[in-house]
């Protein structure tokens, strides 16, 4: 049975993003991201974790989706859809009068038209440049 919790554990996050061969990091660090979030959606099928996203908010003008995952043989079931559009409820629910809320992500490759139903546009276009993004390691960072 699929269901929708507000809970992951960080092993289960970290599972996930593995699953779709996505970077790795510390525990510590994973737990940070579901910790820090402003709205974390799991999914389950019974007690097995198969698809997460996260919504990071601070109460600002700028919003981010983030690791919309949804595991290998659920895909096409409208769970992604169901994710990404239960955080645009709960971000648009909790503007306050005349606030504007920019909603960015990072699709990944080919998946473009996915995030495109739900009014998002492709960068670059007429008024915004490509997305840009770089990584910070620990370990390769001179002090």
């Amino acid at each position: 049975m699929i269901r929708y919790t507000n809970d992951i554990t960080a092993e289960e996050y970290m599972d996930l993003r593995k699953h779709v061969g996505w970077t790795e990091f510390p525990l510590e660090e994973a737990r940070a991201c579901i910790d820090n979030a402003y709205m974390v959606l799991g999914v389950r099928d019974d007690e097995k974790a198969i698809g997460v996203v996260r919504l990071l908010w601070d109460g600002g003008y700028i919003a981010y989706l983030s690791d919309v995952i949804v595991a290998e043989g659920y895909r096409g079931q409208g769970i992604g859809r169901t994710l990404v559009q239960a955080c645009i409820d709960s971000l648009k629910k909790d503007l306050k009068p005349g606030y504007k809320v920019k909603m960015n992500l990072n699709s990944a490759k080919g998946k473009e038209g996915f995030y495109e139903k739900f009014g998002f546009r492709q960068r670059p276009n007429e008024d915004a440049g490509a997305g840009m993004d770089q990584w910070f390691i620990a370990d390769e960072i001179e002090v």
